[in-house]
């Protein structure tokens, strides 16, 4: 009798101990819904930075040298931008030369450009390379190079094949990166897509002649490295503005120096417990700047990003209590909310609240859909300094 009641119990434990079917489907739906959320976080997150879907990027990519260089001229380490005026427009996107010749003749696919975007310069980049020794070199010491845009004379309604967009004299001796201005051809693409038959190079003597190829070699997308590739650099603006930007005195230095600063500690005011009947962290300290790292691998985004691995959006915390001190940044709204909360004159009124009063952008260097690599500013990204609204 003792055995079997004893099995008995050792029986309903055992089933007690077992997760019922109600738990099991508690348990799944609960990992269901983290997912949705997840994946909405994510799908929410994509949206401030512009996009429907992270780009596909297959395999390691290395992004172009001046892309890298411009990056770090115009951010820190952490992605925040030093000075909102060093760039212009909102977006830099690099392309690669689509027909890979090996002769002076370029096309370059514009089809990730919005059409809302604002293009306000287009570079074509060449890498000039060393000349090869002839009997010429010695007479020759500059030599004219001049890009023209390919026309369709069917369309155009004219004989004229070609337009010119830009020439200058280059030193025959000299190596390394030409840069020649094209704006206007792009300009010309952007509203007519099927309008961009590509551009072509040529190069001349002082004296008109057609130059020695052997003197004056630019690198081709056949033949030489990434490293040198011929290169489309637009300078556009997305039609995005930040209000802090624009309510920004540019010689103000209080708006730069506040990302440096964090705000200092007030001791924890008695009279906010009698003030704010709320509990926790918040109601104990005064209104400061707290860390808050975005990371970027985490994500799962470091695939496609460049730079920054992530960075630190900073968040706003703590109480506003009366009285309201000028470290906690006050408004002059806030102070008379205060005074109307402390005195309750007015039933419902709360407290002011701790926020960020500076907002600063951060840079994004990444590669898009086409494995072409963009740089773009993103407004009010970063919490420069909290205070008391």
């Amino acid at each position: 009798m003792f055995v079997l009641v004893f099995g008995l119990a050792t029986l309903m434990g055992s089933v007690a101990a077992r997760p019922s079917l109600g738990d099991l489907e508690n348990h799944f739906a609960s990992e269901t819904d983290s997912d949705e959320v997840r994946s909405a976080a994510i799908k929410r997150l994509l949206e401030v930075f512009g996009m429907d879907d992270p780009p596909a990027v297959h395999g390691h990519k290395q992004p172009p040298q001046y892309m890298l260089d411009l990056y770090n001229t115009v951010a820190d380490v952490d992605g925040v931008t030093k000075d909102p005026y060093l760039l212009e427009g909102n977006t830099v996107r690099s392309f690669f030369d689509r027909l890979r010749s090996d002769q002076v003749e370029f096309r370059f696919d514009l089809s990730t450009v919005a059409r809302t975007e604002k293009v306000l310069t287009a570079e074509l980049h060449l890498f000039k390379l060393r000349p090869q020794a002839t009997q010429s070199f010695n007479r020759h010491h500059f030599c004219q190079v001049s890009v023209y845009q390919l026309l369709d004379a069917s369309k155009a309604n004219s004989t004229q094949e070609k337009k010119l967009l830009s020439s200058r004299l280059i030193p025959v001796h000299s190596t390394g990166w030409e840069v020649f201005t094209i704006t206007q051809a792009v300009r010309s693409w952007a509203v007519d897509e099927d309008s961009n038959l590509g551009l072509q190079v040529m190069v001349r003597t002082l004296g008109g002649s057609q130059m020695d190829m052997k003197l004056i070699r630019f690198a081709s997308g056949r033949n030489h490295h990434q490293s040198k590739q011929p290169m489309l650099v637009l300078f556009t603006d997305d039609g995005r503005r930040s209000t802090t930007l624009e309510n920004t005195d540019p010689n103000d230095t209080t708006t730069t120096g506040s990302l440096l600063h964090k705000p200092p500690s007030a001791p924890p005011s008695r009279s906010a417990r009698s003030l704010d009947s709320s509990e926790g962290e918040g109601a104990s300290m005064s209104c400061r700047r707290l860390p808050l790292y975005v990371d970027f691998e985490e994500i799962g985004w470091s695939g496609w990003i460049v730079s920054p691995r992530g960075y630190n959006a900073y968040h706003c915390k703590g109480s506003c209590p009366f009285p309201l001190g000028q470290n906690m940044r006050p408004t002059n709204h806030a102070t008379v909310q205060s005074i109307i909360n402390a005195l309750k004159l007015v039933r419902g009124i709360e407290m002011p609240c701790c926020v960020p009063d500076n907002l600063s952008s951060i840079n994004l260097l990444y590669f898009d859909d086409d494995e072409n690599v963009v740089l773009k500013q993103y407004n009010d990204m970063v919490a420069g300094s909290c205070g008391c609204h």
